[in-house]
């Protein structure tokens, strides 16, 4: 299957602004998370063979963190038309079934995707306090297929660091999935046809 990196973000970089929907109508923008000491913004997909390896986990992950102060939104920026299970309403169904405790929003124009520098589903960006990029890295090294357990090890030993008000040490290894699917004629300069 093809597999696409995560692009490389410097660390340190603030996050973007966004205001996007969720399946009920709801809005959602990063200023409603600023009380919360670790944002964590994963851009995901109801489709990706390596979004539905960890989806669960994903959940209970944002689940036990949630009361340590670590604040979880996901996003769908893929391309809804050419893609009919990535719809506003096929995430709503999302949240229910797989028990989403946090918003999952849709990224119509695929703009806040570009903002962020996204490039695959599952992508991870870890931010402090501060909404500075602490981690950007892989949830851990299961992979569909590898027959290795979904842990959640890497992510989770970066957002206690971060919890802890510490830098996040070693290597941050890249997230590796589908690639987003842009809208024909909005690919971002980094989006290459061969992943």
């Amino acid at each position: 299957m093809p597999k696409t990196e995560s692009n490389s973000i410097t660390l340190g970089t603030r996050a973007p602004d966004f205001i996007l929907p969720d399946a009920n109508g709801n809005l959602f923008t990063l200023d409603q998370f600023k009380d919360s000491p670790a944002l964590l913004v994963a851009f995901i997909s109801n489709r990706c063979p390596f979004v539905v390896l960890i989806r669960e986990a994903l959940a209970k992950f944002a689940s036990d963190h949630a009361d340590k102060g670590l604040a979880v939104v996901a996003i769908n920026s893929n391309d809804a038309e050419a893609h009919p299970k990535e719809t506003l309403e096929r995430i709503g169904a999302e949240v229910k079934t797989y028990g989403y405790g946090f918003p999952y929003l849709k990224d119509g124009s695929q703009s806040v995707a570009k903002a962020y520098g996204a490039a695959c589903t599952p992508d991870f960006f870890l931010y402090d306090r501060e909404r500075r990029l602490a981690y950007h890295g892989q949830f851990d090294d299961a992979r569909p297929g590898n027959g290795k357990d979904v842990t959640g090890a890497d992510l989770r030993a970066a957002v206690e660091a971060v919890l802890r008000g510490e830098a996040v040490g070693g290597t941050q290894v890249p997230s590796i999935g589908c690639n987003i699917k842009w809208t024909a004629g909005n690919e971002p300069s980094w989006f290459s046809t061969a992943a």
